[in-house]
């Protein structure tokens, strides 16, 4: 499909009912040097600190290496660890020289202990050795919009120029929460996976107390290194809205998110996004020479403090349709964005059959279609 329309604006400022006044002393204050708290669905920021200084993120680089290594798939397939890649320092799933595993094992050995071992041996499995995976994962980060970003090591040990800016890490912990098995593994306080040799049950716990702490919890991931001090991307699901978290370097950060995850689920309202106009769409071979369209149920978004966020949208159709069309037949798709960033669709459906003519008029209506094709 070609856009035939661009960048309607979706006015915010309509009337919202009035979510519960906050103060700004409710408002928590990290300890963290760099924070943000986000919508998931929109990248709205609700409040931040320093959130676009790039800074050591240590194990949270995992979420990276994980979402690579799930998008490139044969999970299941066993294969015996690279021996080199296994002899790494600081926290381990437990492999050892000759082991054999899966590729979803490595993954959840990555998210729930956080294994160093576990990250560079799915480096190599994927990426053949480390130095290109660390370029998979790199190109990756800019296909996500991470603009203040440098991966370095796939496990998050300390690097030279290895880092990113706690919005990033939001972003890359939503675009990694819309794979559902990622999504599955990172929520899941332990987990039973078989490896070794030969593969035998192992129990590994996941590092991320705020999944205990919280039911509204939903993951991500914990990290920690001298250089990075604590630091803790999570994400939290409460009537319907998800909220990330992100602290870069915050000794309190259980608390931290805690807090606020309380703060700004209390101050929340459903905002119905206006629909944009649609096109009246063109028909080749109808009884009729266009049909109209419609949105059957507008999108929803989530007012902060009573302030929606700023949506554009716009509205993508073929350069016309061939009778015969059927009423309730998708003829169009409407794409919503915020801050440049794509965060919905909507199918736009056919308003009214129209019905084909007669079979006499098949060699015009081809005439036509060559017409206008080779006049492009």
């Amino acid at each position: 499909m070609k856009p035939l329309r661009c960048s309607l604006s979706i006015l915010t400022a309509l009337l919202l009912l009035p979510c519960r006044p906050v103060s700004a002393a409710e408002l928590p204050e990290p300890s963290a040097k760099a924070y943000v708290l986000m919508d998931a669905q929109t990248t709205q920021i609700i409040c931040a600190a320093n959130e676009t200084e790039k800074r050591p993120m240590a194990s949270t680089t995992k979420i990276m290496t994980t979402l690579l290594t799930l998008e490139s798939g044969d999970l299941d397939t066993p294969f015996t660890v690279d021996s080199e890649a296994i002899h790494v320092e600081g926290s381990s799933m437990g492999l050892q020289e000759g082991d054999i595993v899966t590729k979803r094992a490595l993954c959840t050995g990555m998210l729930l202990p956080s294994g160093n071992d576990a990250a560079n041996a799915a480096a190599v499995a994927v990426g053949g050795n480390i130095p290109h995976f660390l370029e998979m994962m790199n190109a990756r980060a800019a296909e996500i919009g991470m603009t203040r970003s440098c991966f370095a090591s796939p496990s998050g040990l300390d690097a030279e120029g290895h880092g990113a800016s706690a919005f990033d890490m939001a972003l890359l912990a939503r675009e990694a929460l819309k794979n559902d098995e990622f999504a599955e593994i990172c929520r899941q306080p332990a987990m039973t996976v078989s490896f070794g040799r030969p593969p035998f049950a192992h129990t590994l716990y996941n590092t991320n107390k705020l999944l205990t702490m919280d039911n509204s919890v939903i993951g991500v991931k914990t990290g920690y290194t001298d250089a990075a001090g604590r630091c803790l991307v999570s994400a939290a699901e409460r009537n319907g809205i998800r909220l990330i978290c992100v602290t870069l370097f915050d000794r309190n950060d259980w608390a931290d998110h805690e807090a606020l995850y309380n703060y700004a689920f209390n101050c929340t309202d459903k905002y119905e996004v206006p629909l944009p106009e649609l096109p009246q769409m063109s028909v080749e071979g109808g009884k009729a020479q266009t049909v109209s369209g419609y949105i059957a149920k507008p999108l929803t978004v989530t007012a902060w403090n009573g302030k929606p966020p700023e949506l554009t949208t716009s509205v993508t159709t073929p350069p016309f349709l061939l009778a015969p069309v059927e009423k309730g037949d998708q003829i169009g798709t409407v794409i919503y964005r915020s801050g440049g960033r794509e965060i919905d669709r909507l199918p736009v459906y056919a308003a009214e059959s129209v019905a084909a003519n007669a079979p006499d008029g098949h060699e015009n209506i081809i005439e036509r279609i060559k017409t206008w094709v080779f006049s492009r």
